[in-house]
C-alpha cells in the first residue's frame, strides 16, 4: 500500500504565493515520475508540472516562469512552488507519483500510478 497525502492549499489574494506538499509514504521501492495535474469545475484535469526522479521538469504553457516544481527523493516529497497567481489558477490540484513498490522480502515489485485526494487551490482577484 502507498498513500500520498497533499498539503498546503488554501485561499490567496491574486499575485500571492503559494507552496503544496505531498508526502509519499508505504511500501515503496523507488519513485519514478512525480508530477501535479489540477482539476477545476467544467474543465479537464490537466499537467501543471512533473519532474523525473533524475531532477528534469516539464511545465504547462500556462505556468511556465510562475510555478516550480521540485521533489526531495529522501523524504519521497514533491512540492509545488506556485508565484504570481491568477484567479484561473483556482482549481483542485492533485499529487501523483509514479511508484514501484516494494515486496514483503524487501525486493523490487511492480510499478503503478498514485494520486493524491486533491487540495483546494482557490485565488480571488
Amino acid at each position: 500500500q502507498v498513500q500520498l497525502v497533499e498539503s498546503g492549499g488554501g485561499l490567496v489574494q491574486a499575485g500571492g504565493s503559494l507552496t503544496l506538499s505531498c508526502a509519499a509514504s508505504g511500501s515503496i521501492f523507488s519513485i519514478k515520475a512525480m508530477a501535479w495535474h489540477r482539476g477545476a469545475p467544467g474543465k479537464q484535469r490537466e499537467l501543471v508540472a512533473q519532474i523525473t526522479s533524475g531532477g528534469s521538469t516539464n511545465y504547462a504553457d500556462s505556468v511556465k516562469g510562475r510555478f516550480t516544481i521540485s521533489r526531495d527523493n529522501a523524504k519521497n516529497t514533491v512540492y509545488l512552488q506556485m508565484n504570481s497567481l491568477k484567479p484561473e489558477d483556482t482549481a483542485v490540484y492533485y499529487c501523483y507519483a509514479e511508484v514501484t513498490v516494494q515486496t514483503i522480502g524487501g525486493l523490487q515489485g511492480f510499478s503503478y500510478a498514485y494520486w493524491g485526494q486533491g487540495t483546494q487551490v482557490t485565488v480571488s482577484s
